[in-house]
Order: structure tokens, then C-alpha cells, then sequence
């Protein structure tokens, strides 16, 4: 089950369920929240105890379930360095969050599957 929720005006229509299901499997219940850039902060100052606007943020709740916290203007200002267009970017930021969803830290295994999601979904 994927609940997509917004405090901003806009995010990319993307197939967010496929690929979430196909990450973590259609049991994995994951709210993805899309915010603005205050809010951003806001979370990542209470949660991590880190000062900036972060472009994504994931957090477990249980073995079976999960939030991730997205950031609209943060990835459409960093696409053009990833060389994504913003939707691509979005996509990436979305696979990148349910991969540490699912235990993976950053390294060559979480590259692999994220580009392999890329290609897949983005």
C-alpha cells in the first residue's frame, strides 16, 4: 500500500506504486510525503539533528513499513547536476529513499539497483 500526500503546490506523476511494490514488495505499506523546503529542514533538524534542506528523507517505522519525505524544489534545483531532467530526478530521489528502506547503505549494491530501477521506472 503506497499513501501519497503534499503540502506543495506540484510533484511529477510518477508510477510511485510499481516501483515501490517492486522495491519492497506489495505488503510494504510507505507513506511518501512531497514538502516544501521549510519543512525539509524542519524534519531534518528534529529527526537527524542536521541543519540543511535535505532532498530526500526515508524513515522505518516497523520491518513492514515506512515514510519518505520528498522535497520538489531541492530535486529540481540538483537535477541538472545529476544531468536528470526533474522528473527522472524525482524518480531517483523516490528509488534511493525505498532503497534505504530496505536496508541498503550507500555503495556499489545500492548504485546498481537504483540504476536498474532507473531504467526500469524512470
Amino acid at each position: 500500500m503506497l499513501t501519497l500526500s503534499h503540502t506543495t503546490r506540484s510533484y511529477p506523476r510518477l508510477p510511485y506504486q510499481k516501483i515501490k511494490d517492486e522495491a519492497l514488495g506489495k505488503r510494504y505499506q510507505l507513506s511518501l510525503v512531497f514538502v516544501g523546503e521549510g519543512k525539509a529542514r524542519e524534519i531534518n533538524q528534529t529527526t537527524r539533528n542536521k541543519t540543511y534542506t535535505p532532498n530526500v528523507l526515508s524513515f522505518p517505522l516497523s520491518k513492514n513499513s515506512g515514510e519518505i519525505f520528498i522535497s520538489p524544489s531541492v530535486a529540481k534545483r540538483e537535477a541538472r547536476k545529476f544531468g536528470h531532467s526533474y522528473n527522472r530526478h524525482v524518480a531517483f530521489l523516490f528509488i534511493h529513499g525505498l532503497l534505504h528502506l530496505k536496508g541498503l547503505d550507500h555503495g556499489k549494491k545500492m548504485e546498481s539497483l537504483e540504476q536498474k530501477y532507473l531504467k526500469r521506472f524512470g
